[in-house]
């Protein structure tokens, strides 16, 4: 057994560290009945939590399924691992910085909820105190708490699909520390804290377009720079995907799990929560329809992946939208989101940005879209109370439009900009890059040990059918 070094000892001594100061937090006593408590909302959001949960393995066969063979599970359990980091930070210290009392409408104290403070026996109040800027909240706190946390775990998971085949786990796992702390939850604050800056200013986000996928698309673009092209992509060699229908199977896990996402922001069983329902599923199917049908008119073949990479674009794009517009609205929010996602990834194929599984053109660019799209086609119509100004193309009036381009730039610079430092930061204390043998190897057997498939196929040669391992498949 070779000796161990401090960096490999480092996480479980930190993880120790954790657990045994939890040892000495004094137990919450869970809040009982209360007045303001709804049952269907509480039954609602408990089932949306757990469909938000569902779309984290959704991802990892959503991004498994498009990466080289000896590439699969190492792609998969970056998406999954997010589930246990982010699960453990965000009762630590992760739900404080994004909701807890406001410093400056920037942060949260994180002192405010330390390991769930005050969450377990809060009353449903979303806010200081019961102040006007309050929201009352028809569910416990501390169900609001894991809503969220659904949210911040899938965030950091969605970047891996720019560093795919080429990022250290353990690199990984810092990343997904610092990305949560960093960017995810001051993010969070601004947009859906009532003390928010962004928030105040009247920004729109109804359930993560700014806060989960500009930010995970920015900092995919961020990670895709630091750590520079795979051999593969500088010799231009064609990678296949290594199994279609996991693509399949992942799209349709993240589609059902959407819903969770979206209607689960109206945080109670209402008429909100459907609309928020049919604007998600109808964009979703304009999307995959959009992209499809313009790649055969670009002279492409119909496919499977144009189809689910659509659908997931288009899921993206009315992700901030979807609680403030209306189902027809909602056709042209995913067409159109689709077809620049296209562009995008069109032009970036050209380039010499090496985002493996094209993270930046479909969250990022999707994220943007259906924020500015949402400055053009929040309605009052659907009672939402959050809009106070109506969008450009149903109003006619430029403000709150505006406000969306602002909020869109300050996220946009803000998400790129400390996500690169903090790359920029790994990389000097832990290489991010596996070396090129590695790389080589593949990172299913270079970084776990572990292969995604093994046995024989068979292969026809010279008139006859022959057994090939499937580790020599080209």
């Amino acid at each position: 057994m070779s000796k161990l070094t401090a960096k490999q000892i480092a996480p479980f001594l930190i993880f120790a560290a954790v657990a045994v100061a939890a040892l000495f937090i004094k137990p919450d006593v869970v809040l009982g009945s209360h007045e303001q408590y709804n049952g269907a909302d509480i039954a609602w959001i408990l089932v949306a939590t757990a469909l938000v949960f569902l779309m984290t393995p959704g991802l990892a066969f959503f991004y498994g399924g498009m990466v080289h063979r000896k590439n699969v599970i190492s792609t998969m359990i970056k998406s999954v691992v997010a589930a246990g980091v982010v699960g453990v930070l965000w009762v630590v210290v992760g739900y404080s910085l994004a909701f807890g009392k406001s410093i400056g409408g920037v942060i949260g104290d994180p002192s405010t909820h330390l390991f769930f403070k005050d969450v377990l026996s809060g009353a449903p109040v979303l806010g200081p105190g019961a102040g006007d800027t309050a929201i009352k909240l028809s569910i416990p706190l501390s169900l609001f708490a894991l809503f969220q946390m659904m949210f911040a775990v899938i965030t950091p998971g969605l970047v891996v699909g720019a560093v795919a085949e080429r990022i250290r786990f353990t690199s990984y796992i810092l990343f997904t520390v610092l990305f949560s702390l960093l960017v995810y939850a001051p993010l969070a604050h601004w947009s859906w804290s009532p003390e928010g800056f962004l928030f105040k200013w009247g920004a729109l986000d109804f359930a993560g377009g700014t806060v989960v996928h500009i930010s995970a698309g920015c900092a995919a673009l961020a990670g895709a720079l630091v750590l520079k092209r795979r051999k593969s992509h500088i010799e231009n060699r064609e990678i296949p995907p290594a199994n279609v229908p996991y693509v399949l199977i992942g799209t349709g896990l993240l589609w059902f799990g959407w819903f969770g996402f979206n209607a689960g922001s109206a945080l109670g069983a209402n008429a909100l929560s459907i609309s928020a329902f049919a604007t998600t599923n109808t964009a979703a199917a304009a999307a995959g329809l959009s992209w499809m049908f313009f790649d055969v008119a670009r002279g492409k073949k119909p496919s499977v992946l144009g189809f689910c990479i659509g659908a997931v674009v288009g899921l993206v794009a009315i992700t901030p939208a979807a609680g403030f517009v209306s189902v027809p609205h909602s056709i042209f929010i995913g067409g159109v989101a689709a077809i620049i996602s296209n562009f995008a990834v069109h032009f970036k194929q050209k380039s010499k940005l090496d985002d493996t599984l094209d993270v930046f053109p479909c969250h990022g660019i999707g994220g943007m879209v259906g924020m500015l799209l949402t400055g053009l086609f929040a309605t009052k119509a659907i009672g939402n109370t959050s809009v106070t100004d109506e969008g450009l193309f149903i109003s006619g009036n430029a403000k709150f439009f505006f406000t969306q381009v602002k909020a869109l730039a300050i996220v946009v610079t803000y998400s790129f900009v400390v996500s690169y430092l903090i790359f920029k930061f790994i990389n000097l204390i832990l290489p991010m890059r596996v070396s090129e043998q590695d790389e080589e190897l593949g990172l299913d057997a270079s970084q776990h040990n572990e292969k995604y498939m093994q046995g024989t196929l068979l292969v026809h040669s010279n008139g006859a059918f022959v057994e090939k391992p499937v580790e020599q498949e080209d």
